[in-house]
């Protein structure tokens, strides 16, 4: 069995297992490939799986995936995924 790939994530700030393959196409998946682990990308998409619920986003509309690619980038490269202002947990 192969060692997993090691990246030094942005999100956790600390060496571990890197994704198996691109997130996406494009530039984006490329940065999330280099730059983000396993562990972090679980919990973007935990995040976003809330944001599609509180928003209740239609997953085959176009313009999710924009907004996929935003919280993406400002989840990991930007302020970390602020929760929506309508949040309120259970």
């Amino acid at each position: 069995m192969a060692e997993p790939r090691i990246v030094h994530c942005v999100k956790l700030n600390k060496d571990l297992p890197g994704l198996d393959r691109l997130p996406l196409q494009g530039e984006l998946g490329q940065r999330v490939y280099d730059n983000v682990s396993k562990e972090a990308f679980k919990m973007f998409v935990d995040y976003f799986k809330m944001i599609v619920n509180e928003y209740r986003l239609d997953l085959s509309n176009p313009d999710t995936d924009k907004i996929f690619m935003d919280q993406m980038s400002e989840f990991f490269f930007g302020t970390g995924g602020d929760l929506p202002n309508e949040f309120k947990p259970e």
